[in-house]
């Protein structure tokens, strides 16, 4: 059976699969980054886990893998397969479509930002399936975003489009390690709620899914944080909605495991700031923690589609 490698690199951990041509889950396995033994490490982790993916590839289907894919954390130069820079593995400007290709005899290599390949995934086969045009914003300790039009993701003219996380929705307001101040991050990701229950309720080990339990529980200061974030995100995705004008907003990450407690606020709050805008659909996202997998598993047939249609001219980001 033809088969690709995808592999996910996060912060601390790695998920890779044998992804078949349908976009199915043929294998799955994961590993640790190690990256407490800094970035060489790192990606010797990447690189041997990937050929550990071949060999088990060969042995379940009799046959390598025909193509690869691999999405990271940070800044990524996909045009040239380099993993620019990323704070939380620490590494820089690291070859790293050359590296893999060459650990997999060969084998072409597809190279793309974690959140951008799966949103990618979200968009075409999970909760975006069908639009044509969405926006795919996971709540996590920070808050990214990507942009779909069409099934393919906007990158942008240096790699930073989507970074709906550093909108500044509260001028004046708390310091974003980005620099400026009052950054949607600051107030609706999954780590500020976090953050300010843990204030709030006066529990320090406190966090954002001990926040929504007490929403639903009707605690008054639960719904006081939980408010301010909702409205906070509101104002972000207004924002996002009047430049992009998606079909579907998809909204994933860690606060959007508390289901309709976020959902419905949220849905209502949008709904008050719009005018003339169209109201997008606003979905929570499908795929769970294998977005990223199945991200990169595209990433790496449509690689393998875009060389068979022009075999000599490198495509978007490949």
């Amino acid at each position: 059976m033809r088969h690709v490698i995808a592999l996910d690199v996060g912060g601390t951990g790695m998920k890779a699969a044998l992804v078949g041509a349908g976009g199915e889950l043929l294998y799955q396995a994961r590993r640790a980054t190690e990256r407490e033994r800094g970035p060489d490490a790192v990606v010797e982790s990447i690189l041997g886990f990937a050929a550990e993916l071949r060999a088990q590839g060969e042995r379940r289907f009799g046959a390598p893998a025909v193509a690869a894919g691999v999405a990271v954390p940070g800044i990524v130069d996909a045009d040239q397969g380099i993993a620019a820079y990323s704070a939380n593995l620490g590494w820089r400007d690291v070859p790293l479509r050359a590296l893999l290709s060459r650990r997999l005899g060969g084998a072409p290599v597809a190279l793309g930002h974690d959140v951008r390949t799966g949103g990618l995934a979200e968009g075409r086969i999970g909760a975006g399936r069908g639009a044509d045009r969405f926006l795919f914003v996971p709540l996590g300790t920070g808050i990214a975003g990507a942009i779909g039009i069409d099934g393919r993701v906007e990158a942008g003219a240096h790699g930073f489009a989507g970074e709906i996380g550093h909108v500044v929705v509260r001028p004046g307001g708390l310091a974003c390690p980005c620099g400026q101040y009052g950054c949607l991050e600051r107030y609706g990701s999954a780590a500020a709620v976090s953050e300010a229950w843990a204030e709030a309720s006066g529990a320090p080990e406190a966090d954002a899914a001990d926040c929504a339990k007490a929403v639903e529980s009707g605690d008054p200061r639960a719904l006081k944080v939980w408010q301010d974030a909702v409205d906070a995100l509101a104002d972000g995705l207004v924002t996002a909605l009047t430049l992009l004008d998606p079909r579907t907003m998809i909204v994933g990450g860690g606060l959007a495991e508390a289901g309709e407690t976020l959902f419905t606020p949220l849905r209502a709050a949008v709904r008050r700031r719009v005018t003339f805008q169209k109201l997008p659909s606003i979905v929570p996202a499908a795929l769970g923690d294998t977005a990223g997998c199945l991200g990169a598993g595209l990433l790496a047939w449509d690689l393998l589609d875009e060389s068979a249609d022009s075999p000599e001219v490198p495509r978007d980001g490949r």
